[in-house]
């Protein structure tokens, strides 16, 4: 399994990190909510650690974005201290799959944790993690494909970067500045037009040929994909 751990105990995080990957699995760390709301955003991973206390941004908010706001259909198990009855009520009902309360054996959370990605693969109601949809356009992330109604569209690697982080963000405005920094990963102006020029590459791509329009321009604030 690829794992989000999302634990700012360094301690805590490495006794996790390095009990499962005494198993076999990859762990990924993150050791405050910013950071993981930005792994679980751009990488795939099998299932999500996530400590309730935090600084910053804790697990609920964490949990509740990734879910709700983000559309992410990874197992999360939330680690909580003893007596946090209203916390643990709160992170399900934000979208938590389940909860381990500290301190805890480590087998239980092995256990935890293969019987959330055992129910992940039998569930027939989530949606496929790896597939991104808007009208009949369809984007694999795993295959690195991309579809509108059955016709495959071959995107440049860049290309399918600035479809998916539009797809991600759907019916949001995004501006230039959070595709350039999400996209092109400067948090500066390039002082070029770039992001426009790419931006009518894509739409020769998924739109020329077809009856409606997927890539909306907002006027002074940037763009937007609506179902």
């Amino acid at each position: 399994m690829k794992i989000l751990l999302i634990e700012d105990e360094q301690r805590v995080s490495s006794f996790i990190k390095r009990g499962l990957e005494e198993q076999g699995h990859v762990v990924v760390q993150a050791f405050d909510g910013t950071m993981g709301l930005k792994l679980a955003y751009q990488e795939d991973f099998d299932v999500i650690i996530l400590d309730i206390v935090m600084p910053g941004i804790n697990g609920i908010e964490v949990c509740d974005k990734l879910k709700n706001e983000y559309e992410i259909s990874t197992p999360i198990l939330m680690l909580t201290a003893l007596g946090m009855t209203d916390d643990i009520v709160l992170g399900l009902e934000t979208g938590a799959d389940d909860y381990l309360s500290k301190p805890f054996k480590f087998k239980e959370l092995l256990a935890r944790l293969n019987a959330l990605t055992r129910r992940g693969t039998t569930s027939g109601g989530k949606k496929d993690p790896h597939l991104l949809k808007v009208q009949d356009l369809e984007m694999n992330l795993k295959s690195k494909e991309v579809h509108r109604n059955g016709t495959e569209i071959v995107l440049t690697a860049r290309e399918f970067r600035l479809l998916e982080y539009l797809l991600k963000n759907k019916n949001r405005v995004v501006s230039r500045t959070s595709i350039l920094e999400n996209v092109w990963e400067v948090d500066f102006d390039l002082g070029t037009n770039v992001i426009d020029v790419y931006i009518n590459y894509l739409r020769k791509k998924i739109e020329h040929g077809f009856s409606s329009k997927i890539i909306k321009t907002v006027i002074g604030m940037g763009y937007t994909i609506k179902e």
